[in-house]
């Protein structure tokens, strides 16, 4: 008899492990409770600009190993883009002053040798100061192990820590920061290219992966909300989704729980998880953008972070955006707008413009939230749990969300042989 592997949630890490077991043979049936697949990870068709854009603007690095295979099993691969080598160009809107971070596409971090490649204005002993990153525990403070200030840290170690952890980057976990170093700048530019879903997210990663599963007979429900778990004798015997909807499960079926910390907590008292969150502010503007722009450029100096080029739009990315939450759209929106203007090389009025403003979009990668972050195995034999809020050993990240999933289905397989 072929067991069943039911996957709460249909964001990136549920998706991620109900693609891994169906291709393992499990008969998989995905429930979700909102009425679009993709958590915060996904696109949508938005009337004030007349385009489809992503509720984030998410960017992948060749070296994100789980989401790149991941997207491979659903056939997507190819809709993640990029340069052919780690380049990065920055601007500093205050003094115009422009520059390229070139890491080339080796498999160690030859360009801090090169002064042509590196931060301008820094020295191979700015990067050496870096070092203790890379074993730093994730209970220490990133201000307590590497030096917040000088060029190389406003220029490159800000803007990238900023952009992984989602918080000032002097109260991160350093062990999540160190992560990303060892990932990134310390694995060469063989791992660093940027890559992005030029086709939209839901394109490359959600949508083909809803349709991978049920071209092949699995099962995708929306609007299907988990209300609770009935437990017998250590394990999960039934899925209640409200009334007569009750889903009795065989000996051998499993459970994955890749919902937001909130729901988890809901559905599983006892659990602990992260209680405080961080905001991300996007903007997306419908203009074709200058011949020649970058697809990612890094902006100091302003409101704007990073600024994304796509072929009939520019979008914007602010990380740690709570000071902006509140802020009128109208008012924020201009505030961008100069910044990109600035940035990007446009000029004119403020063209259709939309603000997506996402309060919770990620914890907070401070070393007391990180501890709150549970793993996945729980204390019923057959319920596993996923989730970029899970401990992955990474920030918040989509390659964090697809790790976890992938994580869960293989502790489902693992629980099935024994």
């Amino acid at each position: 008899m072929q067991n069943t592997a039911h996957i709460i949630g249909a964001g990136i890490s549920g998706l991620s492990a109900a693609v891994r077991l169906a291709n393992a043979g499990f008969k998989v049936a995905v429930h979700e409770a909102t009425h679009q697949a993709g958590g915060r990870c996904r696109s949508y068709f938005d009337g004030a600009t007349n385009l489809t854009i992503d509720n984030g603007n998410h960017l992948l690095l060749s070296g994100n190993s789980h989401a790149r295979a991941y997207a491979r099993s659903i056939g997507t691969e190819a809709g993640l883009v990029g340069p052919d080598s780690a380049q990065f160009p920055f601007v500093d809107i205050k003094t115009g002053q422009r520059w390229q971070i070139d890491l080339g596409a080796g498999r160690w971090p030859a360009w801090v040798l090169d002064e042509s490649r590196r931060v301008p204005d820094t020295g191979l002993t700015d990067y050496l100061k870096l070092a203790p990153l890379i074993w730093a525990s994730e209970e220490t403070l990133v201000g307590k192990s590497i030096p917040c200030e000088g060029v190389l840290y406003q220029r490159l170690v800000q803007p990238l820590l900023l952009a992984a952890l989602n918080v000032d980057p002097p109260e991160g976990s350093a062990g999540l920061a160190g992560a990303i170093v060892r990932e990134t700048l310390l694995a060469g530019g063989q791992a660093c290219r940027p890559l992005i879903a030029r086709d939209g997210l839901s394109d490359v990663l959600i949508e083909p992966a809803v349709k991978f599963l049920q071209e092949r007979g699995h099962t995708v429900q929306l609007g299907h909300e988990l209300r609770s778990f009935v437990t017998t004798d250590g394990k999960v015997s039934a899925l209640n989704f409200g009334g007569e909807d009750v889903i009795q499960l065989a000996a051998g079926d499993m459970i994955v729980m890749a919902v937001p910390p909130r729901a988890a907590t809901s559905l599983l008292p006892g659990l602990t998880a992260p209680t405080e969150f961080r905001a991300i502010v996007n903007a997306h503007f419908r203009i074709a953008p200058p011949p020649g722009s970058a697809p990612i450029l890094g902006v100091i100096g302003g409101v704007v972070e990073w600024l994304f080029a796509f072929p009939n739009r520019l979008s914007v990315t602010i990380s740690n955006g709570d000071r902006l939450v509140d802020m009128p759209r109208e008012e924020l929106a201009q505030a961008i707008w100069n910044d990109v203007c600035k940035a990007g090389g446009v000029s004119g009025e403020l063209p259709p413009w939309q603000i997506v403003r996402e309060r919770r979009a990620t914890f907070a990668a401070t070393p007391a939230q990180n501890a709150l972050r549970p793993g996945p195995v729980t204390a019923l034999k057959n319920l596993f749990l996923a989730g970029d809020w899970t401990a992955t050993g990474l920030p918040a990240t989509i390659e964090g969300s697809v790790r976890s999933g992938d994580r869960a289905a293989d502790l489902v397989l693992a629980a099935k042989k024994s």
